[in-house]
């Protein structure tokens, strides 16, 4: 991203050692746990001590075994509603009631709360959590990778507060990497871990401002493809094929879609040159399909944009490998190489469709991923992989009224007091689902006094059912709500309680050997 020749030493960044020199020569709790917010929350060796010490705390005096492997699965936007209303729509596509099933990860044996916020939003976004999560530092809403000194979207000086996160990490001690998702591939989560910039949006050279270009700022497309890491990343799956096109390109599967880069440089082809002659480069169901039988570095991109959603996958003309499809795949190449992984997966989508609201396509997806962690559980053992489920940030989702058990989860209310359809104070059916806000209220700017609509004619199982909203908003939002984390694995113990959601960091790169660390040696606080 920039043109760094050396930090200077009053901002180098602080070493593993001395953070735990730091982290326990403090006393216990009240320090990060009860402090207000304070100019010192707003820097990266802040949250770094933070993150340690509070680490540490998890061992219980515990000595668990360290995994060979690291699978971290992130359901953009799958807060607790979402996870409870995909689990019943789950059992009731099996012919259950519902209620009394559970999703894959909702078996594993450990689990907790992450509280979310970014250092200046109280409600986060994806990129603020997703720099959390792999570097160990909270960071400003909208900042991938790019410690809180630094304003949004201001290049000069970003390269001073560079987070190295825990991929570029693992690459660096020789482990094999992957990032899977539905989404863009340089969408704000998968971003967050091989890019540092100070905008989530600088996806293509297209996108960045005047100022960004002269200051030596450089686009998320770009240094996925000149990641400088160990041997490079060893699976890429997603969408997001426009922002390695020329804009003068068109797409393979739509002929009136074009690239966007403005400098005219085919990254996909640059990325298959630095590969060397075993890399591949796919777009297609077939090609991925065909791509199992072989071995190298493997780039998938199958969408210009954004991935299908689960639910609309079956329409893709030129067939689209589902998240199980790609996490299989990422599995089985990762562990072929025998030297030990992490993987990234994520379920992108969701949170797509809930911006939308459209309940019933989130929780589709929400389904999918539970079929994909099952997979990843299937094909690496317990006894040397460690999974972590959890979600980046919540939705404003709800689920009320008082239905009866098995009620459809996408339908309308049937009352267990009145033995039959509940209507609210006007008269009217209304949903077990809703948004605190979003497109799909009833009262706008247009017809402000509008009354909410009749859904007794309408199907609200159908998936493209706007789900009703409170306060009226083109987009839904995110909410603040803590979200939770599931783990299965060696080290998976350390997941409990209540933590900072950059804690999740510590624990996976005190589980992988990036410290130069033994596997086989037992991880203890020291």
């Amino acid at each position: 991203m920039f043109k760094i020749t050396q930090r200077p030493a009053s901002r180098q960044f602080v070493s593993l050692s001395l953070l735990a020199g730091l982290a326990l020569s403090f006393c216990a709790g009240p320090l990060f746990a009860g402090a207000r917010t304070s100019e010192n929350d707003q820097t990266h060796q802040f949250w770094m001590q933070q993150g340690l010490f509070n680490y540490h705390q998890l061992f219980l005096g515990q000595r668990p075994k360290k995994p060979l492997n690291v699978i971290l699965f992130i359901g953009d936007g799958m807060g607790p509603s979402t996870v409870t209303s995909a689990r019943i729509l789950e059992g009731q596509k099996k012919g259950l009631a519902g209620e009394e099933n559970l999703l894959s990860f909702e078996r594993f044996p450990y689990s907790a709360f992450s509280k979310t916020y970014n250092v200046n939003a109280q409600v986060p976004d994806s990129a603020g959590t997703i720099t959390a999560m792999v570097t160990g530092s909270k960071t400003r809403i909208g900042v991938l990778s790019v410690g809180p000194e630094q304003p949004r979207g201001a290049c000069a000086g970003a390269s001073d507060f560079v987070l190295p996160t825990i991929l570029e990490q693992a690459e660096d001690k020789g482990l094999a990497t992957g990032v899977v998702t539905t989404t863009r591939i340089t969408h704000a989560t998968p971003a967050g871990l091989y890019a540092h910039v100070p905008e989530r949006d600088w996806e293509a050279d297209s996108n960045l401002t005047a100022a960004a270009k002269s200051e030596g700022c450089r686009d998320i497309a770009a240094q996925l493809i000149n990641f400088s890491h160990g041997d490079g990343i060893d699976v890429i799956l997603g969408g997001g094929r426009q922002q390695f096109m020329p804009n003068t390109l068109a797409d393979p599967e739509y002929p009136n879609v074009l690239g966007k880069r403005t400098d005219q440089v085919d990254l996909i082809a640059d990325w298959l040159k630095k590969g060397g002659p075993s890399a591949q480069y796919v777009w297609n169901k077939a090609q991925f399909d065909a791509s199992a039988q072989q071995a190298g570095k493997l780039l998938g991109l199958f969408e210009p944009s954004h991935m299908r959603y689960e639910s609309e996958r079956k329409d893709d003309a030129a067939g689209e490998p589902s998240l199980t499809d790609m996490t299989e795949m990422a599995i089985k190449r990762l562990a072929a190489q025998k030297r030990g992984y992490f993987l990234m997966v994520e379920a992108g989508r969701i949170d797509h469709a809930h911006h939308e609201g459209l309940a019933g396509k989130a929780l589709n997806d929400t389904v999918e991923l539970s079929r994909a962690v099952a997979k990843a559980r299937e094909l690496s053992s317990v006894e040397d992989t460690l999974i972590i489920v959890t979600a980046d940030h919540s939705h404003t989702l709800t689920m009320s009224g008082y239905p009866v058990r098995g009620n459809p989860i996408l339908g309308k209310v049937m009352d267990i007091e009145v033995g039959g359809m509940a209507l609210d104070d006007l008269g009217r059916p209304y949903t077990t689902l809703a948004y605190a806000n979003g497109p799909g209220a009833w009262q706008t700017k247009d017809m402000p006094a509008a009354a909410r609509p009749d859904l007794s004619d309408i199907d609200t199982e159908d998936l493209g059912f706007k789900v009703q909203a409170g306060v009226p908003l083109l987009n839904e939002t995110h909410s603040g709500e803590d979200v939770g984390v599931y783990a299965s694995g060696p080290m998976s113990q350390l997941v409990h309680g209540v933590m900072e959601q950059n804690v999740l960091y510590f624990i996976m790169k005190g589980a992988l050997p990036v410290d130069g660390s033994e596997r086989d040696r037992t991880q203890t606080p020291r």
